[in-house]
């Protein structure tokens, strides 16, 4: 296939990329941040001036950067949405035929990630119809990108849609929290630093799993929106033994209330998942993979 890849230097495009290489496509990979695989581009340039029609486009390019950056930068992350509009025009323009929007778990309602008892996240927790509150201005702009899918989809783009969980890997930034932990873990340091009391849950999924689980959507032609996760819930304080445990040793975890942490609770039901792909990488061998990089 033909294929264009926006946010190709970022942490998903870039393992996408090598995957769609690996399978054989012809990828076009545009970012701010040029590559030896991606050429250096604005995606929303792009969207704006190119009218050559793909077999299938898959739009990772997004303003990012962790819980401080959603927090911290509400307008910066509102970029989001021009991006995303400009990319279903651009779609219904060219007559691209196939197309995937990455969500998020952000969209959905935080009133169901609270302290409490965990409630496991499902599709049709998200009434495109009736919305409730979601994670910041993040989730807000992926809300408003999944309506757009619809109007794409009613002009005659299949989008795929992906609302991956908490995703992690070797190479990953470390303005996220699994990569921090990781080099906090390696440096052994102690007293172990976790924002938050440590009790909030996240369901990690290896981003060799959320580009397995990408491609056997666009592959099985999967319709809805689909959540990319274990349903494994795993504390802070949970992930913080587990990666000190895998490094050889155990510190104390000092804990800082006070710094940006999120929802309570982030767990997916992953059953729509599971009628098109497996998870492969446990978090356990995630961690393992990443002290090892």
């Amino acid at each position: 296939m033909r294929v264009l890849l926006t946010g190709a230097a970022g942490f998903v495009g870039r393992h996408l990329h090598r995957a769609l290489l690996d399978q054989g496509d012809l990828v076009l990979g545009i970012d701010l941040n040029a590559t030896p695989l991606a050429r250096s581009g604005d995606a929303l340039d792009f969207f704006r001036t190119d009218d050559r029609r793909w077999d299938l486009a898959i739009h990772a390019a997004a303003v990012v950067g962790g819980r401080a950056s959603i927090d911290g930068s509400p307008l910066g992350v509102a970029t989001n949405l021009a991006l995303d509009a400009w990319y279903f025009r651009w779609l219904v323009r060219t007559g691209t035929p196939r197309a995937v929007f990455f969500s998020s778990s952000a969209a959905y309602p935080v009133a169901l990630q609270q302290p409490g008892p965990i409630h496991r996240l499902v599709e049709t927790d998200i009434d495109l119809n009736d919305p409730c509150v979601p994670d910041a201005t993040y989730g807000w702009a992926k809300l408003t990108g999944e309506r757009l899918a619809q109007y794409a989809e009613a002009e005659g783009c299949r989008v795929h849609i992906l609302r991956p969980m908490s995703g992690y890997g070797e190479d990953q930034a470390e303005c996220y929290p699994f990569p921090a932990f990781i080099r906090r873990a390696k440096e052994r340091q102690d007293p172990f630093e976790i924002w938050g009391d440590g009790s909030s849950t996240r369901d990690w999924v290896h981003i060799d799993d959320l580009v397995g689980a990408t491609l056997a959507a666009v592959a099985q032609d999967a319709t809805g929106p689909i959540n990319v996760g274990w349903g494994r819930a795993t504390s802070f304080d949970e992930l913080a033994g587990l990666v000190t445990t895998a490094a050889g040793y155990q510190p104390e975890l000092k804990h800082l209330p006070a710094a940006p942490q999120g929802v309570h609770h982030r767990v997916c039901d992953p059953k729509r998942m599971l009628d098109v792909y497996q998870p492969r990488v446990s978090l356990e061998e995630g961690i393992q993979r990443a002290l090892a990089a």
